[in-house]
């Protein structure tokens, strides 16, 4: 039996106030965007792979941010980590949350690794959350998830960029002409 459950669209987000690196916290209850508040799980400073997603992130921030997108990448390392990974990483824009438990990350119906060690390099955290990216509408509900239990083969930033410019070529506004899909919770 497991405890995970998907986060289900047009329902209410789970909580999240998290630290960030740097000082100050995030908390996604006080998030104003014009658009989308965009929440990036990572794994943490272990992974090389997260290491080359944010930094492509961190590089298109301002194409979220013209869009009305407010962003932070989050993870479950713990503060010294936490606070290390923009420097080692060289993000300059994103905010880096850190400090998600266990079960926050359940709550967020992210998939949950136990920590190996490493003979060289940073070893992996006793428990981590794999990668997960999801997009919330300012009234703090779901509209989209990608959630994965491997760090590879995650959504393209390029492609999130595409989306919104199809949806203001057409005049589409969010939750009329496109709504969140994936909303029903049983099967008809």
């Amino acid at each position: 039996m497991t405890d995970l459950r998907p986060i289900i669209p047009r329902q209410p987000a789970p909580r999240l106030v998290v630290p960030l690196a740097g000082g100050g916290l995030y908390d996604l209850g006080r998030e104003t965007p014009r658009l989308f508040s965009m929440v990036v799980f990572y794994r943490g400073l272990h992974c090389q792979q997260c290491n080359a997603y944010l930094v492509e992130l961190d590089a298109m921030l301002h194409e979220f941010d013209k869009r009305g997108v407010s962003t932070v990448a989050v993870s479950c390392d713990e503060a010294e980590r936490g606070a290390r990974t923009p420097a080692d990483w060289g993000l300059k824009h994103l905010r880096i949350g850190y400090g998600l438990t266990p079960r926050e990350a359940r709550d967020w119906g992210l998939f949950l690794t136990e920590g190996r060690p490493r003979k060289e390099g940073l070893s992996e955290p006793p428990v981590c959350c794999e990668p997960g990216l999801f997009l919330i509408s300012p009234d703090k509900t779901l509209f989209f998830s990608a959630v994965q239990n491997m760090p590879f083969a995650r959504p393209r930033f390029a492609d999130l960029i595409d989306g919104f410019e199809f949806m203001f070529s057409k005049g589409y506004f969010i939750d009329k002409e496109c709504p969140a899909r994936g909303e029903l919770a049983y099967v008809p």
